[in-house]
């Protein structure tokens, strides 16, 4: 009697341990992982155009995106490169939106794309151009654009060299530069004064935050302040 028990017994717990013979669902697979669109690239208004008229189509070439997502647009003009003196943000859902715009001003403008999973392309690069204005016989120079060194970034050594471009829509205008370079903001002081050339080699003094500009000037009287860019020292 009691073999036959513990026979019973075995049985039941070698059932219990093999479970049926039945495994577990296997866990379905994660979902795709969403990737942003392609940036846009520019095509009118080109890059340093003088526009006849104040109503522009803006247009751009289409993004694309990976998983085939619907795409809209956002486009930004703006009356500094730095975009924070914004005239216009839209949003558009072909590649290109009429915009109308003030005469005689500089004008920057980008765009970037938008899936329908809210993901983001980075801006495009940016395009300026002028709006002709009533009787202007002088364009002012464009904002100067940023090369070296980058903005907020950490150089070593005793020196560096401040480096940016500019452009006028006159192209026959001779330009000049005023570069302030200071350890206040915004800078006051004037490391060099009717440059002509858009470089310029400084002295650094270590664990210092430095601030500097340029100014823009044409040969014709016309100027234009750059935005103030920034960096330190190790």
């Amino acid at each position: 009697m009691k073999k036959f028990i513990f026979t019973l017994v075995l049985g039941i717990t070698l059932w219990s341990c093999g479970g049926g013979g039945g495994g577990d669902t296997p866990p379905p697979p994660p979902p795709p992982v969403n990737k942003a669109p392609t940036t846009p690239t520019l095509v009118y208004p080109t890059n340093n155009l003088l526009c006849i008229n104040n109503v522009l189509d803006f247009n751009w070439n289409a993004a694309t995106d990976p998983e085939g997502d619907a795409i809209t647009y956002q486009v930004q003009v703006a009356t500094d490169a730095n975009f924070t003196q914004i005239v216009h943000t839209v949003t558009e859902t072909s590649t290109v939106r009429t915009l109308s715009l003030e005469k005689g001003i500089a004008y920057y403008w980008r765009v970037k794309a938008t899936d329908s999973k809210n993901l983001s392309s980075s801006y495009s690069s940016t395009n300026q151009f002028y709006t002709e204005g009533n009787g202007v016989s002088n364009y002012l120079p464009f904002s100067p654009v940023l090369v070296s060194p980058t903005l907020n970034t950490t150089e070593t050594g005793t020196t560096t060299t401040l480096q940016w471009t500019a452009s006028d829509v006159d192209t026959s205008d001779v330009l000049t530069y005023d570069v302030y370079f200071d350890m206040v903001n915004p800078p006051v002081a004037i490391a060099s004064s009717n440059l002509t050339t858009n470089t310029l080699d400084v002295s650094l003094t270590a664990s210092t935050t430095y601030y500097w500009k340029v100014v823009v000037k044409d040969d014709k009287g016309g100027q234009t302040i750059g935005q103030i860019w920034s960096f330190v020292t190790d």
